[in-house]
């Protein structure tokens, strides 16, 4: 059996998503595993987020290894994790699972003159609020406006950087990341 099949079927079989599998030269064998996902229903009450434990980990650790002795497949070391705060957003059900995050895009090109001047050509970089458009097509949404140091006074007369909008397919993405929000005042209730 090839490495993908091994690792989707042990993955998958233990109750799990396999979001990536990485091999390295060294001999490393990296997998990354996360909880199933799927939409909430109209009606239905947003459960809090689940996240991988490293009970989990080590769960599909010793999994693997055993399924990977079997098949004969050489590695040198075996790790196996969670997504991670910055994870890659790959297909459709990321981008709607985490639709009204704050996520980091890539463009396989630059905008050019798309943006009227209101956003430099050779920008390609964007982070912001997703949101989707409709079924093939989604917008990232921010502003420009630098964010207030801690103890910084804002003057109440200064006119807000307006919000500004762009419109993506996934085709013109080279990549898509969950952008890392640390807060050390602990999980805010989702909304606030």
């Amino acid at each position: 059996m090839a490495l993908q099949q091994i690792v989707e079927q042990t993955v998958t079989g233990l109750g799990y998503d396999l979001v990536e599998i990485e091999r390295t030269a060294g001999g490393l064998l990296r997998i990354t595993i996360d909880l199933p996902w799927t939409a909430p229903t109209e009606g239905e009450a947003d459960l809090p987020e689940a996240f991988i434990t490293v009970e989990d980990c080590e769960k599909v650790t010793r999994q693997l290894q055993f399924a990977l002795e079997v098949d004969g497949v050489d590695y040198q070391r075996l790790e196996v994790s969670s997504p991670g705060i910055d994870r890659l957003l790959r297909n459709t059900v990321d981008f709607e699972r985490f639709a009204g995050q704050l996520v980091d895009i890539t463009l396989k090109a630059p905008i050019g003159a798309a943006a009227q001047g209101q956003v430099h050509a050779n920008r390609k970089k964007f982070r912001g609020t997703l949101e989707r458009v409709d079924a093939e097509h989604w917008q990232i949404v921010w502003s420009d406006e630098p964010p207030v140091k801690p103890g910084q006074r804002v003057s109440k007369k200064r006119e807000p950087a307006p919000l500004q909008a762009l419109g993506f397919v996934f085709d013109e993405l080279q990549e898509a990341r969950l952008a890392p929000v640390v807060s050390f005042k602990g999980r805010a209730a989702k909304g606030h």
